[in-house]
């Protein structure tokens, strides 16, 4: 049992604050009417892909392997195999935001290639998301104080701080292939800023009020 008063408050902080990643998905695919021939495609694009992204290898942050896909296409009444259709993707996810345009500009200009994204976003020990709490944690006291001061007494003690976690958000971006005229496509992208959020709750004990 608290000695004394006590006063329960909420405290909040947002913050919005420039993105530290960048993420985007790469996605080959290859259709033919043999599936050795097919998978050949596939592997082709798959590679050429592997050489754009070794190329940018300083900027790119983390490679991961997505999901391959072969299956075959039917005629109409489903009986009879047509084709085969295969894909593979990797998600790449970007620090150095200066070439981002550029490497997702040359992948897109591959012949059965298909890129989708920026989507923005902090990284998880992003020192973004303390900042955040320790300004909830001095709101929270701020406002246990007002509410002290308004009752002519004072915080004496802190009984319990609970974190709510509320997170960050990530932003999205839509990204279109554009055709060559001339020369080579350019295109600018702009981070979107990251909203961080955070809430905590806390309960103080105050000196006894003076309600006269």
């Amino acid at each position: 049992m608290a000695d004394g008063p006590v006063v329960a408050v909420r405290g909040e902080a947002y913050r919005e604050v420039p993105p530290e990643l960048a993420r985007f998905e790469v996605t080959a695919t290859a259709r033919e009417r043999d599936r050795q021939v097919a998978l050949a495609r596939l592997a082709e694009r798959a590679a050429a892909v592997r050489v754009l992204l070794d190329e940018h290898e300083p900027a790119v942050d983390r490679r991961e392997a997505g999901e391959l896909r072969v299956r075959p296409e039917t005629n109409r009444s489903g009986e009879r195999v047509v084709g085969y259709l295969g894909s593979v993707s990797t998600t790449v996810t970007v620090t150095d935001f200066g070439s981002l345009a550029e490497l997702m500009l040359r992948l897109a200009e591959q012949d059965h290639v298909e890129v989708a994204g920026p989507w923005w976003s902090l990284r998880p020990d992003s020192p973004a998301h303390r900042e955040a709490r320790h300004a909830a944690i001095a709101d929270a006291l701020r406002r246990a104080r007002e509410y002290a001061e308004a009752l002519g007494a004072r915080v004496t003690a802190l009984l319990e701080l609970a974190d709510t976690d509320e997170g960050a958000g990530m932003g999205g971006t839509v990204f279109a292939r554009q055709a060559r005229q001339g020369g080579p496509p350019e295109l600018d992208l702009d981070p979107r800023p990251q909203s961080v959020h955070a809430v905590v709750r806390a309960r103080f004990t105050i000196s006894e009020p003076v309600l006269t």
